[in-house]
């Protein structure tokens, strides 16, 4: 097996900038330079796409940026050692001693391996002192080679079973913890290995069930049962999460394991000796604090369930509205009449009037039309799934169906998801024999809360609910003038709000709700769908632009977020504008309001419309009135450009001490 890392992939006290999209440049292009790599972009975009999830320095002046690309043909390493130090967000400062680890997309077990021994070896004091006294590039590969060869495969207080634990007082306190993180080369393991270390000073036992890419070993049984509390240390789901069923919990992102892991094993001491404590549920769900503690309010916890089943919803409208629209595109809008006879009655063999655009047309409306009518579905189930897990998927879509059977639409999704859930979180939480536990989550749960849930939408709210949303959709079909443009100021403020948080999420729920009601005679749906794409699109390009008009305002880092934000705006991914908006939430949110609302007045007194509920500019074929869909953009953005610039000018900032900019933008 080939060396991780060879002199040429080390570069000692060298200038490199301030900047760590740079650093990252720079060594993957030393990646590339070694032939372990084919692309340096490439390998940048994966290393600063997995950077921007989480920062990746880590205390005592170390960074570790990884990823896995298919760039990558060889587990490589690249060090620097740069002079001065670079920020990676880590608490303490810069820093000084940085690794790339660049792995392939099908890297095998062993190179794994030894990639996570190297990031483990970090967290030891004389490994890093070792590093920073090396005198040439060969003593760093010396040092590596030694710390891959010698390092522990495995955490040394994570057996895979109890007599494999190590040797510890009868008094002292037993924990258990799972460590994850999305790459699963680095955080995972010195996560795991900082936190034994913490609970050694702490006086307690930790047993860690590291899942991670070299391999995961589950713990033993008898150590979970013997556990007063786990933490979960994880960006990821906990694999079989009900093997700790009923356990005091503390969980945080993965890197809090690495920055405060003493502070975690306090915590997760006081939660075994709390009786109100947050615990795994006894149905195999998530823990009572897997969106917040265990005193979120009810408001934040009913914000939570509705936006995780707006979010699971959102592909089935996607692809379906996009399907729907290339349907219109081929078929025309007649499509919607004949389009269920044609696939029926003709085949590519026997085309129908109107020849393969038309064929074609229906396919792909009657496949929209099948993923459209999962929209209320889906947004009921997973809602229940939120509140219940597993077992309130079913209830949740048959309550779902059911609003749907009762022309309840969107509201009776929500009102049938949050019955289903909360029925099955109640079942679930009945204590039964123990023959009878395998039984709740497939066949009681489920059957008892479909009865509950689907039986009070049909005898009590289905019909109130209906009517309700007649008299919604007959208002919105109404709206024109002053009053269209009204609801494209606020669409458009409720978009640039929060930038991709609840706000911003009800606003763009509100319109992919309405889009299946669209249609030629009532195009009232299509135009708010345009108005609240075309909001959401301003602030990233807003930003954007203002880092080409006046760079010296922004940082470095703003100016590289600004770059992608281009192309985040263009495809209507609002949370491009974070970044700004987390350094700079005074000037930058307001701003980019203002052109949000301009933009949503346009759409609505221009009757833009558009049929597809994501994509940006990449759905043009389904945008009608593109031109005015295009202008009121660029007049949107260019206002919220000039007046960010010149709220940077001409105000004084308020230190916002406490918010650490954000970088990578997540999807609508």
């Amino acid at each position: 097996m080939s060396s991780l890392i060879t002199p040429g992939l080390v570069s000692l006290d060298a200038d490199l900038g301030t900047d760590r999209a740079g650093v990252i440049r720079y060594l993957a292009s030393r990646v590339v330079e070694s032939g372990r790599a084919t692309d340096v972009e490439a390998l940048f975009a994966d290393a600063w796409k997995r950077e921007s999830q989480t920062d990746t320095g880590i205390p005592g002046g170390i960074a570790i940026p990884h990823c896995r690309s298919s760039a990558v043909t060889e587990p490589t390493l690249a060090m620097a050692r740069p002079a001065p130090g670079v920020d990676f967000g880590a608490p303490d400062g810069p820093a000084d001693l940085i690794f790339l680890i660049a792995a392939p997309d099908g890297a095998d077990q062993a190179h794994l391996t030894l990639l996570s021994k190297l990031a483990r070896s970090l967290i030891k004091p004389e490994f890093v002192a070792a590093l920073r006294s090396a005198k040439a590039p060969e003593d760093i590969v010396r040092l590596v080679d030694e710390a891959v060869a010698d390092g522990p495969a495995t955490p040394a207080a994570a057996p895979a079973a109890a007599s494999a634990a190590p040797s510890a007082r009868a008094d002292r306190p037993v924990l258990v913890a799972v460590t994850a993180c999305p790459t699963g080369i680095a955080h995972t393991y010195m996560a795991a290995d900082a936190l034994v270390a913490a609970a050694d000073r702490a006086d307690v036992t930790l047993h860690v069930e590291t899942q991670g890419s070299s391999g995961a070993k589950q713990l033993d049984p008898a150590l979970i049962a013997a556990a007063s509390a786990v933490i979960f240390a994880v960006d990821v789901d906990v694999r079989d999460k009900g093997r700790f069923a009923g356990k005091p919990v503390v969980q945080s992102p993965v890197k809090r394991g690495i920055d405060a892991p003493d502070t975690m094993i306090a915590e997760a001491i006081a939660a075994a000796s709390n009786p109100n404590a947050a615990r795994v549920a006894d149905t195999g769900q998530a823990a009572t604090s897997a969106g917040g503690g265990a005193d979120e309010h009810v408001g934040l916890k009913l914000k939570r369930w509705l936006l995780t089943g707006v979010s699971y919803m959102i592909p089935f409208v996607a692809g379906g509205g996009l399907l729907i629209a290339l349907g219109f595109l081929l078929g025309g809008y007649d499509i919607t009449v004949n389009a269920a006879d044609i696939i029926v009655n003709n085949t590519l063999w026997n085309l129908p009037d109107g020849g393969v655009a038309a064929y074609f047309g229906a396919v792909f409306f009657m496949i929209g039309a099948a993923s459209m009518g999962f929209l209320v579905p889906a947004l009921a189930g997973y809602i229940a799934y939120a509140i219940a897990d597993r077992p309130g998927i079913a209830p949740g879509f048959v309550a779902g169906a059911v609003a749907l059977l009762m022309n309840a639409g969107f509201i009776g999704g929500l009102v049938g998801g949050l019955l289903a859930g909360a029925i099955a979180y109640w079942i679930g939480r009945i204590d039964v024999p123990r023959w009878l536990r395998s039984l709740m989550p497939v066949v009681i749960i489920p059957l008892f809360a479909s009865i509950g849930a689907s039986g009070l939408m049909i005898v009590l709210l289905g019909g109130p609910i209906a009517t309700l949303m007649g008299g919604l959709n007959d208002w919105l079909s109404s709206l024109t003038g002053v009053s269209a443009i009204l609801l494209g100021v606020i669409l458009g403020t409720m978009m640039c709000l929060d930038l991709g948080g609840p706000v911003n999420k009800v606003a763009y729920a509100f319109a992919v709700a309405g889009l299946a009601a669209g249609s030629i005679d009532n195009q009232a749906p299509w135009n708010i769908m345009a108005a609240v794409m075309a909001a959401g699109m301003v602030p990233p390009l807003a930003m954007a632009l203002a880092t080409v008009l006046d760079r010296k305002l922004f940082s470095p880092i703003e100016r590289e977020n600004g770059k992608a934000a281009w192309l985040l705006g263009a495809a209507f991914i609002s949370e491009g504008a974070i970044p700004f908006a987390a350094a700079d939430p005074l000037r930058v949110i307001p701003a980019g309001i203002l052109g949000g609302a301009t933009t949503g007045a346009i759409i609505m007194a221009a009757d833009v419309t558009s049929q597809a509920p994501h994509g940006g500019l990449f759905v043009f074929f389904a945008i009608g009135n593109l031109a005015m869909f295009v202008v009121a953009i660029l007049v949107g953005m260019v206002i919220s450009a000039l007046t960010v610039i010149a709220l940077k000018r001409w105000t004084t900032k308020t230190p916002v001490a406490a918010v650490e900019p954000a970088r990578v933008p997540v999807a609508v």
